[in-house]
């Protein structure tokens, strides 16, 4: 069986804003790639996106708040958040009037929301339990893009591998749960017990600074951007190519962590990778990195 999974490179030098692939081959719940030699791991499959809808109030919060965040640097590239884009709405059977009046208010589905969403965790696999708040009569409860496997973060921006599947799932409800229970907003998560059980890890760290050296306050985010590129490099030395190493932080079940959050001026973020993934030693030794043959790479857009 053979999945797709495409990467959208971001803001690391050299990869720029390109594209580029792996196919990923299963035997069984192993995967293996073409395109990333040296590689195997289980897969943790998991709906990306999860969620509830939201009430009129919710969405019209939502919209407020994120045109008031495009509105600080409205011709940003990319852009800050996406608001509603009635030309591309799909809302199926509406029409006319009614049709006009949801396109432009409907909010993108990209980002997770208070309601749930494109969340992307990858640990809600089988026989998790997931307690979403309800907001409207019936609670409209989707779910879908589902996942053979992804890293904390999805980091590649659309670098989980992305699959089609049936998901078999019981709903219930607790009647005034969101009171008892303080859950005005976002899921209470309980994973089942199926992730792949790794023994060994070699991590990597980041802090709260950016490539040009200019520091940043807490900057979480920007702490485990600083940790990934990290792994990055550092797998480039094996004879990985910069795509191959990148692919290999979405792709496969790596932990991402923030590691400390309180002692200004640095936040500190960690990625643990499992060893057990490589087919050769990956841990730094007095010999040198092992010389991976690189193979055919991962084909970019800018190849077609």
């Amino acid at each position: 069986m053979h999945l797709l999974e495409w990467c959208c490179a971001g803001s690391r030098p050299p990869h720029g804003r390109d594209a580029y692939k792996a196919i990923w081959d299963f035997n069984g719940q192993i995967a293996t790639s073409r395109h990333v030699p040296g590689i195997s791991f289980p897969g943790l499959v998991h709906p990306g996106l999860m969620g509830t809808a939201p009430s009129a109030k919710l969405l019209a919060t939502w919209n407020k708040r994120e045109g008031d965040l495009i509105a600080t640097n409205p011709t940003r590239v990319p852009p800050l958040a996406l608001p509603p884009e009635a030309e591309h709405a799909v809302l199926g059977n509406l029409s006319g009037a009614d049709f006009d009046r949801v396109a432009g208010e409907a909010a993108r589905t990209a980002p997770p929301r208070e309601n749930g969403g494109n969340q992307d965790i990858k640990n809600p696999s089988k026989g998790s339990r997931i307690f979403y708040p309800v907001f409207v009569d019936g609670a409209n409860l989707s779910l879908g893009d589902p996942h053979f496997s992804q890293g904390d973060g999805e980091i590649t921006f659309c670098g989980a591998i992305e699959m089609g599947g049936l998901i078999d799932l019981r709903v219930d409800f607790i009647k005034g749960g969101m009171d008892t229970y303080g859950v005005s907003e976002n899921a209470i998560f309980m994973p089942g017990n199926v992730d792949p059980q790794f023994s060994e890890w070699i991590a990597f760290s980041g802090t709260s600074v950016t490539l040009d050296g200019e520091q940043r306050y807490l900057d979480s985010h920007l702490s485990y951007q600083r940790a990934c590129l990290h792994a990055i490099d550092y797998r480039t030395k094996f004879g990985y190519s910069p795509e191959q190493a990148y692919l290999l932080i979405g792709a496969p079940p790596i932990e991402g962590r923030l590691s400390g959050v309180v002692d200004i001026p640095n936040s500190c973020s960690t990625v643990y990778i499992p060893t057990s993934i490589f087919d050769f030693d990956v841990r730094p030794s007095a010999a040198g990195p092992f010389q991976i043959e690189p193979d055919i790479g991962a084909p970019r857009s800018a190849n077609r």
